[in-house]
C-alpha cells in the first residue's frame, strides 16, 4: 500500500470583520455545520433542487478553496464575532453556469443563512463587507448574483448591498432573475 501524504499550501484567503460578523476561510471542521444547513428544506427551498447530500457540500466545500487558488477569490464562512456561531457561507465564484443568457466571466456572489439568523439583516451585512471587499480587489468592472424569483429576502439584501434587476433567464427549466452590480471605486460605480 503507498501512502500519500497531503500537501498543504497556504493561501491568502483573507478574514473580513464587520460589527457583528466575522467572515473566514473554510476549514475541514466545518463541514458538519456546513452540511446541516445545506440539510435543511428551508435553506434550500429557493436554492436548487432542494437539500444536498454531505458528499455535494464537501465537493462544494473543496471548490470554495479551489476557487481562491485559481481564481484569487470564492468564498467564506459567516460566523458570529462574539461566540464564534456558525451563521452561514458566502462569497464569489465562477460558476461556468448553463444559463440563457449567459454571464460568464462575471463573478457570482450567493449566500446562504441558518434560518436562526434570518430577519436580523446578517446576510446583508455580510454581503457589503464581500462587496466592500470586491470593490478593493477585483478588476472585474461588475458582479453579479442570480436567485429564484419568488425569493423576496434574496431580492432585498442584493438590493442592499448595490445589485440592480438586469434580467430574467433560465437555469435548465428553473426561471431565475439575475442581479448586475458595478465595481464600486471610491463609493462611486465605476465608469460614472
Amino acid at each position: 500500500m503507498i501512502h500519500i501524504e497531503p500537501h498543504r499550501q497556504e493561501l491568502a484567503i483573507p478574514v473580513l470583520e464587520t460589527p457583528r460578523l466575522r467572515l473566514r476561510p473554510h476549514r475541514v471542521a466545518d463541514i458538519e455545520a456546513v452540511a446541516a444547513m445545506w440539510a435543511l428544506p428551508d435553506v434550500t427551498r429557493f436554492i436548487g433542487s432542494g437539500p444536498r447530500p454531505h458528499g455535494d457540500v464537501w465537493r462544494n466545500l473543496l471548490r470554495h478553496v479551489g476557487s481562491w487558488a485559481l481564481l484569487g477569490y470564492g468564498y467564506w464562512v459567516i460566523e458570529r464575532r462574539d461566540d464564534g456561531g456558525f451563521v452561514g457561507e458566502i462569497g464569489l465564484m465562477e460558476s461556468q453556469r448553463a444559463t440563457e443568457p449567459s454571464f460568464s466571466g462575471i463573478p457570482e456572489a450567493g449566500w446562504a443563512t441558518v434560518p436562526d439568523a434570518w430577519g436580523q439583516g446578517l446576510a446583508t451585512e455580510a454581503l457589503t463587507a464581500v462587496m466592500a471587499w470586491a470593490d478593493r480587489h477585483l478588476t472585474a468592472p461588475q458582479t453579479c448574483c442570480m436567485f429564484d424569483p419568488d425569493h423576496a429576502a434574496s431580492r432585498r439584501v442584493a438590493e442592499k448591498a448595490g445589485f440592480r434587476p438586469w434580467q430574467d433567464a433560465m437555469l435548465g427549466d428553473d426561471p431565475v432573475t439575475l442581479f448586475i452590480r458595478d465595481r464600486r471605486v471610491g463609493g462611486v460605480a465605476a465608469g460614472s
